[in-house]
């Protein structure tokens, strides 16, 4: 009976009791939300934590992020400077500093953001994830260090930069302070803008709150994947807080999308490439831009005919030496008066408009005969100023046909001319201000040194030997 006890029954009781089951490790088996599919989780990250039947896209770690993004996964991160913990002491169900110590144990890593810099398609970037995991991706003052930090970075690098948000918003454990980095990071953007490089944003499940209100809708180009929340306040809240039904999809980025609010909505599986393009064509007009710039920032030689020289450099030729910033309305740039002075004693025919310089205290300006030996006084008048004429002091005669319409008569015994409101007591006849703001050429006018043309040298209406008539 002993073999029986021993042997037989325990191996009937094998046979009919039930072998136990295996314990398999959490983690396995992923389920989908949205249709209940499971699926390996190494299935399930080879496909970028994307369910194959349904197409949902499951929330991806800060680091995972990182490495599905730069080529090969090779990126190098980015230190952040240190912050203080727990300013305010805070304590609700836990202590602060206590829920900070099992986020990091988790997660591995300090805080809620990474920064990583690679490159993307041989582009080199600086890009920057959210952990939804850490404490629900809040911002806090160290998230916000981190963001303003992968700015400047990319600022001090010339870089594209890229932002993958996921946040339920500001840290309520650090009150005011986490409040504090929505204008600070919002400087740091500035700082993108007027180093004109590019400000990416990709906005993951779930964006909102303080994250939303600041720098996540402040970039260059808006993207965000299928499906996913974007909002301040969330549905329910609304829901609640208005008493009424809200439409399908509400909040989600389907629904932004068709209201302005986001540029594209992109596939996980194609948001690799599409970041690469974005950033390509954006960069590509950032470099032609410098070049731009570059190549204004040369010195052109322009002629007075407004034709410039072949290699771009003055020639001893040329009238006047150009000088920047001196050009007018027509694109040619106005000789000084040392240049006109020159000409005239040369003795040559170039006709210019000159800039005059202050003639008296009144900021009046003449108009008069340039002389010079030889009798080339109508050298540096230009044609078009010498049919105003030009009256002799002893007489207030105008030949006929000539000048302005203004209205002239001699004054009372001190031989002025009242031209239009105007006085004058030498040859030189004030002109009313101009719209063009032309410039003109004053010089002195000798009784010996032969008059321009259009005008009278004796009282009693001769002309002066050696004018030229009009």
């Amino acid at each position: 009976m002993n073999w029986i006890n021993n042997f037989v029954r325990p191996k009937i009781r094998s046979l009919l009791t039930p072998t136990q089951k295996r314990e398999v490790p959490d983690g396995t088996w992923v389920t989908c939300p949205e249709s209940g599919q499971m699926v390996f989780h190494r299935d399930l990250e080879a496909n970028q934590f994307v369910f194959p039947g349904s197409g949902y896209h499951q929330r991806m770690t800060a680091r995972q992020r990182l490495a599905h993004t730069f080529d090969d996964g090779n990126y190098k991160l980015v230190p952040v400077p240190a912050v203080g913990v727990d300013p305010l002491k805070f304590r609700d169900s836990k202590r602060y500093v206590d829920r900070l110590k099992e986020a990091r144990a988790k997660s591995e890593q300090d805080d809620a953001v990474l920064i990583g810099e690679g490159r993307l398609n041989g582009l080199p970037v600086v890009a920057a994830a959210q952990d939804f995991y850490f404490m629900a991706g809040s911002l806090g003052m160290a998230a916000g260090e981190a963001v303003i930090t992968g700015m400047l970075r990319a600022v001090e690098l010339g870089q594209p930069f890229i932002l993958f948000t996921a946040s339920g918003g500001a840290r309520m454990q650090e009150g005011i302070l986490s409040l504090m980095q929505m204008p600070r990071t919002t400087i740091a953007v500035q700082r993108l803008r007027e180093a004109r490089l590019p400000y990416v944003v990709v906005m993951t499940d779930p964006t909102s709150g303080g994250v939303t209100a600041s720098y996540a809708m402040l970039g260059d180009i808006h993207i965000a994947e299928p499906n996913a929340l974007i909002c301040f306040a969330g549905p329910r809240v609304i829901q609640q807080t208005i008493r009424e039904q809200l439409p399908d999809g509400f909040q989600r980025s389907e629904y932004l999308l068709a209201h302005g609010m986001v540029d594209m909505v992109v596939h996980r599986h194609q948001l690799r490439q599409t970041l690469a393009s974005v950033c390509g064509l954006l960069m590509a007009g950032v470099e032609g831009r410098k070049a731009r710039e570059r190549q204004a920032d040369k010195p052109l030689a322009i002629k007075l005919n407004g034709r410039a020289n072949a290699n771009g450099a003055y020639l001893p030729g040329d009238v006047a030496q150009p000088a920047s910033g001196t050009a007018n309305g027509m694109g040619v740039l106005a000789p000084t008066i040392d240049s006109a002075t020159a000409a005239a004693k040369n003795g040559g025919a170039t006709v210019a408009r000159v800039e005059a310089r202050e003639a008296g205290t009144r900021g009046e300006t003449g108009i008069g005969g340039a002389t010079g030996a030889g009798g080339n006084a109508a050298a540096a008048v230009s044609p078009a100023l010498s049919k105003l004429g030009t009256n002799h002091e002893e007489t207030g005669k105008r030949e006929p046909g000539k000048g302005n319409a203004a209205t002239e008569k001699p004054g009372k015994d001190t031989g002025k001319l009242e031209t239009g409101g105007l006085t004058s007591t030498s040859a030189t006849v004030a002109e009313p201000p101009r719209s063009d703001a032309a410039p003109q050429v004053t010089a002195q006018a000798s009784p010996h040194s032969a008059a321009s043309p259009g005008s009278e040298t004796e009282a009693s209406g001769d002309p002066a030997k050696g004018a030229t008539k009009p």
